[in-house]
């Protein structure tokens, strides 16, 4: 008979209530989102600035889906068969946050550093280039890291039950993290620190990103504390980098058939949130600077600022809107769990009889899980399609908010039904070191908190053995959450080699040469700058339009998730 998985130690969150401990638990989120946003709002820019055409731009974005393709999957498998008596995740999740903050630094001082060592000359420039596409690929690649043991950790810690709050919490603090960090883009830093933290706005926000990163990285270590796993499944045990190749395919290929419907919908949604999360910044402040006469880019002293400034804007009303919804939708949208246990009703304390016709009808009511997300894919889509026509940078702007509420649940939805499903299967295989079985005792105010002996603490609780596991629905492992997590992962960034792919073309025929705007220089490729801008501006913008096939993708995620609500009225 195969050897079980065998562990010492029980997980535990530190805090008193149960807000308090999903928010440590999630609380990673905030820096990583926060790198993500600044990531997202300057270094598009910023390799324009140095000299990049928007095509090549395109092909350096290629550093997040392939890191995502590399990172994900292996680091799921690396840390679910971990034995560091720190837990499986938490050291990833430190080492990467300081491999990040330490690119961040060496992006920001990019010229400084080069420029140290080169003098002035157009070997300089190409070294400045080469050093910020790798610092590019180094944090992409770390924040992949961080990220996958990030959303294995919430898997690993919570029961069944929990796995819906505990992805909307991260939904929310997800949100917290873009609203702070388009919230600082938006702020001219200068003014307010000087040149302490750097010379230009870019180097004053990658400090700032690697010291959120590190703090929040740093409060979610130090609040959870993992179980140590002793010894690993027999059909786990490592024996190097092939066999760890192989069990990576061998789970791709043999997906359970509702996780592969979640990956699906996955990779025709991220088609479409490629173009926008990469590139929407530079869109809005190119409409801005394109259809409002009074403004000139051309005469800023820090180019790279104002677009930064003027995208982030929109993208911190986008933000505010996405939070919003990630605090109020689990109000209103049913729990997927009911939707799983095929009519079963989760316990609810009985309303008032003067009110219970409402309460009932209101309950009755609420869409599920399911159908939000496919009604969000449709709005994305609605949104994304009028790109093209924006002609304003208030229609851009209006256009990017409407986008919140998709991306709430699109941060959301897809970790919750993966959470639930992987739980499912590992749950009854995995024993303790002492010979008990890991389960989880649900009680009907609050299955989240466990009798324990410091009500500071989360723990689980420990049955005997001989106790039946089918009679336990709602145990938790996530024994196997880093590798279904890496999966969901390639299904994630799959698509953006897509959308690179994509991005690529329409840059190349639309907008070929370097931009005519953030380029240092007096001509661009042999034309005049103003020639050059003229032309530009005459035609459709390119990122609109990436924008716009975006959105036909985002139509075929729709249909995904239509299918996938059949399997869940399935008996």
């Amino acid at each position: 008979m195969p050897q079980a998985a065998s562990w010492t130690g029980t997980p535990s969150i530190k805090g008193s209530t149960e807000p308090i401990r999903m928010a440590l638990l999630t609380f990673s989120l905030v820096g990583l989102q926060f790198t993500w946003g600044i990531e997202m709002t300057y270094c598009t820019p910023y390799l324009l600035q140095l000299g990049l055409t928007k095509s090549k731009t395109s092909l350096v974005w290629i550093a997040g889906p392939l890191s995502g393709l590399v990172m994900g999957p292996v680091v799921g498998v690396l840390a679910d068969n971990s034995k560091s008596k720190y837990g499986r995740r938490r050291p990833f999740m430190i080492g990467g946050a300081i491999v990040v903050s330490m690119g961040l630094l060496v992006l920001g001082w990019t010229a400084e550093i080069v420029g140290f060592f080169i003098p002035e000359s157009e070997l300089r420039r190409l070294v400045t280039i080469t050093l910020a596409v790798l610092s590019i690929y180094l944090v992409d690649f770390a924040i992949n890291a961080i990220q996958s043991s990030c959303r294995s950790l919430i898997v690993d810690t919570l029961p069944i039950p929990k796995q819906q709050k505990g992805s909307a919490w991260a939904s929310r603090m997800i949100a917290i993290g873009h609203l702070a960090g388009y919230g600082v883009s938006t702020i001219d830093l200068l003014k307010i620190f000087g040149t302490t933290l750097g010379d230009s706005q870019f180097k004053q926000c990658c400090v700032i990103a690697a010291a959120a990163l590190l703090t929040s990285v740093g409060v979610t270590s130090w609040a959870v504390d993992e179980r140590i796993l002793i010894s690993s499944r027999d059909a786990d045990v490592k024996s190097g980098v092939l066999k760890l190749v192989g069990k990576i395919l061998s789970t791709v290929w043999h997906l359970p058939d509702r996780i592969r419907a979640i990956c699906w919908v996955q990779f025709w949604s991220w088609i479409g949130w490629f173009p926008f999360l990469f590139y929407s910044t530079t869109w809005v402040g190119e409409t801005y600077f394109r259809y409002t006469p009074e403004a000139s880019i051309a005469d800023s002293t820090d180019p790279l600022g104002d677009i930064g400034r003027i995208g982030s804007l929109s993208l911190l009303i986008f933000s505010i809107v996405t939070f919003v919804g990630s605090v109020l939708l689990p109000f209103v949208v049913r729990s997927p769990e009911n939707e799983a246990k095929s009519g079963q009703r989760n316990f609810t304390p009985r309303p008032p009889p003067a009110i219970a016709p409402l309460a009932t009808f209101l309950n009755d009511a609420k869409p599920d899980l399911l159908t939000s997300w496919m009604l969000s894919h449709i709005i994305f889509a609605g949104a994304m399609f009028l790109a093209p026509f924006a002609r304003s940078l208030h229609m851009a702007t209006v256009l990017v908010s409407i986008c919140g509420i998709p991306w709430a649940l699109a941060c959301w939805a897809p970790f919750a039904y993966l959470g639930i499903e992987v739980n499912r299967m590992t749950a009854p295989s995995t024993i303790l070191a002492n010979g008990s079985s890991y389960r989880r005792l649900p009680t009907p105010s609050d299955d989240f908190s466990s009798p324990a002996p410091s009500p500071s603490f989360l723990r689980l609780n420990h049955l005997d053995r001989d106790v039946d596991d089918d009679e336990d629905p709602d145990s938790s492992t996530g024994e196997t959450a880093g590798i279904y997590l890496g999966i969901l992962n390639l299904f994630t960034t799959l698509p953006q080699f897509v959308g690179t792919f994509i991005s690529m073309i329409v840059f190349e025929i639309l907008e070929p040469g370097k931009h005519p705007e953030l380029h240092k220089g007096e001509n661009v490729d042999g034309e005049g700058k103003e020639d050059m801008v003229k032309k530009v501006t005459e035609g459709p913008n390119a990122i609109a339009v990436c924008l716009f096939i975006g959105a036909v993708s985002a139509v075929g995620a729709a249909y995904a998730t239509g299918r996938m609500k059949g399997m869940y009225r399935r008996p």
